[in-house]
């Protein structure tokens, strides 16, 4: 179709006497390309919905939590928060239930969720809530049914959440062996099961987002894990050392989904880290680590926003302390890495500069309508 377009254009552009003619040619054959319908929540290409997390602590704007994103910047499109299907396992001297930090306030190492304390804060209207459900060592119960109590009480705080919308990262980061291992044919089972159970009980306000490391898959590997069009409305990605090794919007593109950077924080490889994950000491507070930061990751992060404007249509910066968090104080990845932008001036400067521009959208009234109302 795309080569009978262009001979069209050609043939009319050779045919037209003046340059007036041909400027009215090519404008009604580009009108004739058929553009992809966008997908749920999807903005237009160029706008990019700013997503921040990912604990408590991180995010803020809670009485308890006052030092967070949203007690010094402008509130963000949408927040990002953690939950499992995981009972009976051991996270850093928690026992998980499943469906931990929905419903109460839980601690699994990586400081205090509580996804429904946020929600019914008035600091957390007019935004949309992004949740990382992930459930290793368990896919195959949760693609055999035995777990399906959990999807159903999923389904259940979902459908609790009115019209917020709700972008649901199910098995995030499905490839990252060895830290989530998951069997790959049992994970694409239960992901399936998880979409199509809550699609029957009328969850509405949900889109579903697969999403990939970044750095270990190429295309036949994404391809193989790929649960299929019709159980995907977002492609996902992680942002951070190994970007440059990043295919999930190449191969996005070629699925006609957008691209959701779910998961970004500052983190500068050192001289182990494509064999050990091993990152530079990164402590926004420092002023000489803050600008390597800036160069070195920052700016990477934002040309890869600018450089593929028609995919990639959300990220989500982790505005965290990792280094003060049990999870990663001996991770070889975050362990030296303190992301809270605040605590530098001149990073916060330029983020905020470049978070003004029209292209990032935030909270704001009529927020819900547009994401509902994208096409």
């Amino acid at each position: 179709m795309k080569k009978i377009i262009l001979l069209i254009l050609a043939i009319l552009a050779f045919g037209c006497k003046d340059q007036q003619s041909k400027e009215v040619a090519l404008e009604a054959t580009e009108e004739e390309v058929p553009k992809r319908k966008l997908a749920k929540f999807e903005p237009k290409d160029g706008e990019v919905l700013l997503f921040v997390g990912q604990e408590l602590e991180a995010v803020g704007g809670l009485e308890e939590f006052n030092d967070g994103y949203l007690d010094h910047f402008d509130r963000p499109a949408g927040w990002t928060t953690y939950s499992n299907i995981n009972p009976g396992e051991n996270s850093f001297g928690r026992t998980q239930e499943g469906l931990d930090g929905l419903f109460d306030t839980h601690d699994w190492g990586d400081n205090d969720y509580n996804a429904t304390l946020q929600h019914n804060s008035p600091n957390y209207e007019n935004m949309a809530m992004a949740i990382g459900l992930q459930f290793v060592n368990h896919e195959e119960k949760v693609a055999d049914g035995s777990h399906d109590a959990y999807i159903n009480k999923l389904a259940d705080f979902l459908l609790s959440l009115g019209e917020r919308p709700v972008f649901l990262r199910i098995a995030y980061e499905f490839d990252g062996d060895p830290w989530n291992h998951y069997d790959r044919e049992a994970t694409i089972k239960a992901y399936k099961r998880i979409v199509n159970m809550l699609r029957a009980k009328g969850v509405e306000n949900t889109a579903y987002v697969w999403q990939s490391t970044g750095f270990i898959s190429g295309q036949e590997h994404l391809e193989g894990w790929y649960p299929g069009d019709d159980y995907v409305d977002w492609c996902g990605v992680s942002f951070f050392n190994r970007w440059k090794e990043i295919e999930m919007f190449e191969f996005a593109r070629k699925k006609g989904k957008p691209v959701f950077i779910a998961e970004a924080t500052p983190t500068i490889s050192d001289y182990g880290g494509k064999l050990y994950g091993l990152t530079k000491e990164t402590q926004l507070s420092n002023s000489e680590q803050a600008e390597e930061a800036w160069e070195k990751w920052f700016v990477p992060f934002f040309k890869a926003i600018d450089d593929n404007p028609d995919v990639v249509k959300a990220v989500h910066y982790i505005n965290c302390h990792w280094d003060s968090h049990p999870m990663w104080v001996n991770n070889p990845t975050f362990k030296g890495i303190d992301a809270r932008l605040h605590l530098s001036d001149s990073i916060s400067k330029r983020w905020r500069e470049i978070t003004s521009q029209s292209k990032y959208i935030k909270s704001s009234p009529d927020l819900y309508d547009k994401l509902y109302n994208n096409n």
